[in-house]
């Protein structure tokens, strides 16, 4: 198999980027207008996925959060400290993220919220379990995919949820155009070692981008808010590594990272368009080293467990 073969539905879906997000920009403003499905603005929210649906629902809870929306957490499907038992905490509503709607945490998450809390699914499968569970359903079947490796299904999903708050991403839509095009560098095709840092409801898209070279590429890779990045994590900064910030910038890290050595990148565009670039990065990654992230090692589409009857 050819290099430019290796990652070939990847390619596809994460080049499609821009063109879907404005699907799901147009989409939540019509549900919007029609029926609203997400919660109401007040109404205290969970936001569970696993992996990559989980660091979406971070930066959503944030965001929800900062724009003044309700109270707003963000819990791993596996771990949900929510309303089906009496130790839980109450919400008023719960929202899952699953591009598969088949991940076995949710099920049973969803399974076990039923008739106690009102739930949501975005799914990029409209035929799967998990739209049976849930109370109301976001389907986002044209940003659902057929590499492992996810892409544009997570950013619709959050374009969506962001659309909804009344986030405006045109300048995202038309950076990621860009992004996605870019020829990458010979640096980070090189790179040793990539850390991501984030801040406020950008924390969860550098953990997201830490997963993807993780998954990818099986790269040393870490991810932090930006903040905590002085407190220890800096120590591995060297020439050959990579550092690079979504978001806003905490004062005097530049300095901070000049004197590392490292190549900090720092390109104050929009987030969502930064992780795009990395998507497209982590590919030429992968090819450069013989990968394909459309199967890669360990891993499936969807985590299925087998669980006792």
């Amino acid at each position: 198999m050819s290099n430019t073969a290796l990652g070939a539905y990847m390619e596809e879906e994460l080049v499609s980027q821009p063109d879907v997000w404005l699907q799901a920009v147009a989409q939540a403003q019509a549900d919007d207008q029609a029926e609203r499905l997400l919660p109401a603005d007040g109404e205290r929210v969970a936001v569970v996925g696993c992996g990559t649906s989980w660091f979406m629902a971070q930066s959503y809870a944030v965001a929800r959060e900062a724009a003044g929306k309700g109270v707003t957490d963000a819990f791993a499907a596996s771990e949900a400290f929510l309303n089906h038992n009496s130790a839980g905490r109450q919400y008023d509503a719960v929202i899952a993220i699953t591009r598969s709607g088949t991940t076995t945490e949710v099920i049973e998450l969803l399974q076990a919220l039923r008739g106690k809390v009102r739930t949501v699914a975005l799914v990029g499968d409209v035929d799967s379990p998990v739209a049976t569970l849930a109370d109301a359903v976001v389907g986002l079947p044209y940003a659902d995919e057929k590499s492992v490796v996810q892409t544009r299904f997570a950013t619709t999903a959050l374009v969506y949820l962001l659309s909804s708050l009344g986030i405006e991403l045109g300048d995202a839509v038309e950076q990621a155009r860009r992004a996605v095009a870019d020829p990458v560098s010979q640096d980070l095709l090189d790179a040793e070692q990539f850390t991501f840092l984030g801040t406020g409801w950008t924390i969860g898209l550098a953990h997201e981008a830490g997963l993807k070279m993780r998954e990818a590429v099986q790269g040393w890779t870490e991810s932090y808010p930006a903040m905590e990045y002085r407190h220890g994590p800096i120590s591995i900064a060297a020439p050959g590594r990579v550092t690079w910030l979504f978001g806003e910038q905490p004062e005097g890290l530049d300095a901070n990272m000049e004197a590392t050595g490292a190549l900090y990148i720092n390109t104050g565009k929009h987030p969502l368009a930064e992780l795009a670039r990395v998507h497209r990065v982590t590919l030429e990654r992968a090819r450069v080293r013989g990968l394909n992230p459309d199967l890669p090692r360990n891993l499936t589409r969807s985590v299925i467990l087998d669980t006792p009857a």
